[in-house]
């Protein structure tokens, strides 16, 4: 039976060999910084717990990154579907897309997580291609769900600057997430 120095060792060296790698696991797959360190927060949480209970973990790395993902997961089930079709111009004629129209069924299963998956990574690249002033915006505004009138004090840009960063963000991201779109079943 080990001891609680012997497990507060393991759990050290645990920490200081996969802390900064599993913050930019998750980084990369979070937008929100807060959900970043609430996320890597609760997996350590975890860690610690599963060495108190004495639960066998058999590869360090292995078992905080499945964690993790399981966190994300979590993460974003809990996340209300945002929608694009708040922007939509005046007179125009195709149905905006939706995020809800994108997402496969809520059902469990490896082909609705795949599909999943698939979406999640395919904003994520979406994301990364956006120019940095439009990118920050988008997140601000419609991951994080700041206010304009919030960023703009935050940021000393005006509003309509704002407002016109996201607008050519999200006609971006509908042109680029359209394929992808065709590609999802409808419902």
């Amino acid at each position: 039976m080990t001891s609680i120095i012997e497990q507060d060792q393991k759990i050290a060296e645990a920490l200081a060999q996969q802390s900064q790698r599993l913050r930019s696991f998750i980084r990369g797959r979070v937008p929100s910084g807060a959900d970043v360190e609430d996320l890597v927060q609760d997996v350590l949480h975890e860690l610690v717990r599963a060495y108190r209970l004495l639960t066998p973990i058999d590869t360090v790395s292995a078992w905080l990154f499945r964690v993790a993902r399981n966190r994300i997961t979590d993460l974003f089930r809990k996340k209300t579907p945002v929608l694009f079709s708040d922007l939509a111009e005046d007179g125009e004629e195709d149905e905006p897309l939706a995020f809800e129209d994108v997402l496969s069924s809520p059902d469990p299963g490896p082909e609705a997580d795949s599909l999943r998956l698939e979406l999640f990574n395919a904003l994520q690249a979406a994301l990364d291609d956006l120019p940095a002033e439009q990118r920050a915006v988008f997140v601000a505004h419609e991951l994080e769900g700041r206010s304009f009138k919030d960023i703009s004090a935050e940021t000393g840009i005006g509003i309509n600057t704002l407002l016109s960063r996201k607008r050519y963000a999200v006609l971006a991201m509908r042109t680029r997430l359209e394929s992808l779109y065709q590609q999802f079943p409808q419902n």
